[in-house]
């Protein structure tokens, strides 16, 4: 894996840079962190590798291992580690990232920075890591891997261990041209490769130089006329977010995952083969395994076995029923198995109706805790975006969970006495999944208290007594 220090010793020229980019990409890409990324990509796209690329075989005559073709091989991928990863990232930015005092949030970060927070999010899951790079003015993931955005290779300084450099790329299809563009401290360059006629890769051509990050257009206060000026930030914009051990979520999950899919798979293939049959002949001695063999094949095949009368060859069929109670005890004990590996909520464990207050609470603790875990990381990203983009915010965050709404309400109401009236109505839309809502409805409180009380002091006001005149 290339680092920082490879890319300070190529130098200055145009053409070894462009060559240190097309070999920094080529060498991230056999390494182990971008292949897991690849296939966690995979699972997240319910297209777990290991079963697409699983394959029934069996022998011929001539002891060949060839493709099964007569016995299904239905390929059922889960979606389980789709559920756990967007369990996760919605738990803790579902509602976005808030800020104590910023009314302005749109303007000063973008339109879409929340919903770039959670892919940053769920690339870093997914990958072990993601980079958000702060362009001006809004947020902008950066996969390791994923099929629907570029690829990004980061050039970690081999002493300090922090990002100081990386090259981005995409290509549509290997017929298609390969775009890099390199990030650094003081710039950005874009490369391009293009095919050649004969379809080989020409060389690599720089489709745009250096430029720096920031562009300024002002108008001069003494001649009146636009000033045009230039600048980079302090530091690289570009900040990593971990996931907890800076591994991704499939590590320590897949063989699970694996067992689960390719065991639901397995109960539908022998269901749909129907019950397991075996053949026994009778006075066929003189058979050896390639004439079993040779017999077997042209029963699926023909699904005719010719047999002599009398004492000679005699076929018999058995069959062995399709062991679904297995199956299916097996696949629930895999199932609770992948939520206890990933810490995940099982709803089906609180969705009866008469869970507790309490239960409910226990039900998400693990979530909990693991969320408690990747939000330090999430905050520590953001704190680094957040001083990029000259802002002295602290970010916080609003997690929603089901509750038992009738037993919390009643909690609620018998703490009343010692709450004041805007905590208590603030607790009750929480519970009531009102709580956007909640300024609206105090404010509407206090102004019909204002208006009872200004009622009632009209209504006990005693009509003031005329001064006479005359004395």
């Amino acid at each position: 894996m290339k680092t920082y220090q490879d890319l300070q010793a190529v130098g200055a020229a145009d053409a070894d840079r462009a060559a240190f980019c097309l070999s920094a990409v080529q060498n991230f890409q056999s390494d182990p962190v971008y292949r897991t990324a690849v296939d966690a990509d995979a699972y997240f796209r319910h297209l777990n590798p290991t079963i697409m690329r699983a394959q029934k075989m069996v022998f011929n005559l001539l002891g060949q291992a060839v493709p099964d073709i007569y016995r299904p091989n239905h390929k059922i991928p889960s979606r389980f580690f789709y559920y756990f990863i967007t369990q996760e990232v919605m738990f803790l930015l579902g509602n976005g990232v808030i800020f104590s005092d910023m009314e302005d949030k749109d303007e000063r970060l973008g339109r879409d920075f929340d919903s770039a927070v959670q892919r940053a999010a769920t690339f870093a899951l997914c990958g072990g890591v993601s980079f958000g790079f702060w362009n001006l003015d809004h947020l902008e993931p950066f996969p390791i891997f994923s099929a629907d955005a570029p690829s990004f290779c980061p050039l970690w300084d081999e002493e300090t261990g922090a990002l100081r450099a990386g090259v981005r790329w995409w290509q549509m299809a290997p017929d298609k041209p390969l775009r890099m563009t390199l990030y650094e401290e003081d710039g950005v360059t874009d490369y391009i490769r293009r095919k050649r006629d004969d379809g080989k890769a020409g060389d690599i051509e720089i489709l745009k130089s250096k430029s720096p990050y920031k562009f300024r257009a002002e108008r001069s206060d003494a001649t009146g006329e636009m000033v045009y000026g230039a600048g980079n930030y302090s530091t690289l914009p570009i900040v990593p977010l971990y996931n907890v051990n800076r591994q991704s979520e499939l590590v320590g999950g897949r063989e699970t995952l694996d067992a689960y899919d390719l065991m639901v798979s397995g109960l539908v293939n022998n269901t749909d083969e129907g019950n397991l049959i075996y053949w026994v002949l009778k006075n066929a001695n003189a058979m050896d395994e390639e004439d079993d063999a040779k017999f077997i094949e042209q029963l699926r095949r023909t699904h005719v076995a010719h047999a002599d009368g009398d004492d000679g060859v005699g076929i018999e069929s058995h069959t062995l029923e399709v062991p679904v109670d297995a199956s299916e005890a097996a696949i629930d004990r895999l199932r609770r198995q992948l939520f206890d590996d990933f810490m995940a909520l099982d709803v089906k464990e609180i969705s009866g109706g008469a869970a507790t207050a309490t239960q409910i609470r226990a039900a998400y603790e693990p979530l909990n805790e693991k969320t408690s875990m990747f939000e330090y990381q999430v905050t520590d990203f953001l704190r680094q975006i957040l001083a990029l983009a000259g802002i002295k915010e602290e970010p916080t965050y609003r997690r929603d969970t089901i509750v038992n709404a009738s037993e919390e309400l009643t909690n609620i109401l018998q703490a009343a006495q010692y709450l004041d009236d805007e905590t208590v109505t603030r607790q009750i839309c929480g519970v009531l999944g009102l709580i956007d809502d909640a300024d609206e409805i105090i404010a509407k409180r206090k102004e019909e208290e204002i208006d009872r009380f200004s009622g009632s002091e009209e209504e006990g006001e005693e009509p003031e007594e005329e001064e006479d005149m005359n004395g």
